[in-house]
Parts: C-alpha cells; sequence; structure tokens
C-alpha cells in the first residue's frame, strides 16, 4: 500500500518536473517570477508611503461604488462610439485616398498630417470650445466625442490600407480567372483575409480609445477619470483615488489585450 503511494507520489512529481521543463512550463514560471516582481515592488512602494492608504472611504459607500461603476460604464460606451465612428470615418477616408481624384487625396494627407502632429487633448478642446461654438452649437459632450472620432479616423485609415493590401493582385486575377461574382470575392476570399489582418490592430486602436477617453474630463464629460476627480474633491484621497482608477483601466485593458492575442494566435497572425 506504502509502495502503491509512493509510486504515485513520485510519478505525479515527476510529471511536475517534465511540465516545468516544458517550453509552457518556462513561460509559466516566468510569468509567475514576473508577477512577483511586481507584486514585491508594490509592497516596498506601499510600505515606504509616509500614510496607510484608506480605501474604505470610498469603497464604503454604495453611493460613491455606483458613480465610479456608471462612470465606468460611461468610459465604455463612449469609448465603443468611438471605435465604431472612427471605423466609418477611416474606411471613407480610405476610400478617398484610393480616389483618382485628386482633391480628396490631399485633403487626406493634409488632415492626416494635421492629427499625427496634434495631440489628443488638444484636438478635444478644439473641437469642443472652438469648433462647435463657431457652428453656434455649445455642446461640449457631442463635440469632444467626435473630436476623438476624428482624431482616431486617420489611425483607422491605416489599419484598413493595410488590411486591404494584403489581398494580392495574383489573388484578384484568380478569382477574375474562376469566374467569380463580386458576392462571393467579397464573401469567400477578401472579407475572411481582411478580417484576419483587421482585427488585431483593431483591438488595440479601442484599447488606445478606451485610454484616451480619460481626456474628456477637460469638458467635464462624466466618464470614469472625471468621477475619480470628483471623488478626491471631497475626500482628498489622491493616492487612493488612481490606484483604484488605475486597476479598473486595467480590468478593462488587459482582457483586450489578451483578446488580441489570442486572436493572433488562432488566426496564425
Amino acid at each position: 500500500m506504502n509502495s502503491t503511494l509512493t509510486s504515485k507520489v513520485r510519478d505525479a512529481f515527476q510529471r511536475i518536473v517534465n511540465y516545468l521543463s516544458s517550453e509552457k512550463g518556462k513561460n509559466l514560471f516566468a510569468y509567475l517570477f514576473a508577477l512577483l516582481t511586481l507584486f514585491l515592488f508594490g509592497w516596498f512602494v506601499v510600505w515606504r508611503l509616509p500614510r496607510s492608504l484608506v480605501f474604505q472611504s470610498i469603497l464604503g459607500s454604495s453611493s460613491r461604488v455606483t458613480f465610479i461603476l456608471e462612470g465606468m460604464g460611461l468610459t465604455v460606451l463612449v469609448s465603443l462610439i468611438t471605435l465604431l465612428g472612427s471605423m466609418i470615418l477611416g474606411f471613407i477616408f480610405y476610400l478617398l485616398q484610393k480616389s483618382s481624384f485628386k482633391y480628396f487625396n490631399a485633403l487626406v494627407d493634409v488632415f492626416t498630417e494635421i492629427i499625427y502632429g496634434t495631440p489628443m487633448i488638444v484636438m478635444i478642446v478644439v473641437m469642443a470650445f472652438v469648433i462647435g461654438p463657431a457652428f453656434g452649437n455649445i455642446e461640449r459632450n457631442f463635440f469632444g466625442i467626435l473630436g476623438l472620432i476624428l482624431y482616431m479616423s486617420p489611425y483607422m485609415k491605416n489599419v484598413f490600407q493595410s488590411a486591404i493590401s494584403s489581398i494580392t493582385e495574383e489573388q484578384y486575377m484568380a478569382m477574375d480567372l474562376f469566374g467569380f461574382t463580386s458576392y462571393q470575392k467579397y464573401r469567400y476570399i477578401i472579407l475572411p483575409q481582411v478580417a484576419r489582418v483587421l482585427m488585431p490592430p483593431l483591438m488595440n486602436n479601442f484599447s488606445i480609445i478606451i485610454k484616451g477617453s480619460a481626456l474628456l474630463h477637460v469638458i467635464s464629460y462624466p466618464e470614469m477619470y472625471q468621477v475619480f476627480l470628483e471623488i478626491q474633491s471631497k475626500t482628498y484621497l489622491f493616492i487612493e483615488t488612481y490606484f483604484i482608477m488605475w486597476v479598473l483601466y486595467l480590468s478593462i485593458t488587459i482582457p483586450l489585450s489578451q483578446l488580441t492575442k489570442f486572436i493572433e494566435r488562432k488566426w496564425s497572425l
């Protein structure tokens, strides 16, 4: 009986050793060690702070937790709106850039260069406080979000350009040779390949939009960053509010990052 138990323990131990010796085991150990390193660094920083952190004043109030969750929901909502709007506008910019009409080519190029040289927060402020009122509209939230959409559009245009350029001329010739209809070309050849190339950078841009939405606090839009600024003004717990906000942003962006990596592995990108 004891020898059988010893044999099972030995086999289990050997399987663990074999797993840790494998590539997956080495990766797992490396990630665990990296997490432990960051945890110890964080513990050291907290230990060296001149005062203890107090989260009860923020998370102990149900009304404040509800306030934070509402801000988090608005952050996700405005990010989805920006993603969809910039995708549509980015695709229009791509079509204009491919147009034979030189004016459209020049317009897209000039606008792209302006965006590349403009900080995102400046774009939001200009849209909300300059361009909006110039058109007789003082709805700052609308023009602030529109500023985000316009800012991300050239980057989305580049995503579409890279994705569609993955279809080679030889493939178009082969589709014509086999007599594919337009529907068959897009359904079976073009769209599946474009989607494979499109998804990872699209998810990365979505993560950038989520983080960039924090800049809407300059127009007092009640997204997550603005919510925590208001909590700070009432509790004066600056470190605690930034720490909680950091964790909440990571809870959104890290799953997106992992989803992107999963898509890349699944589609062998």
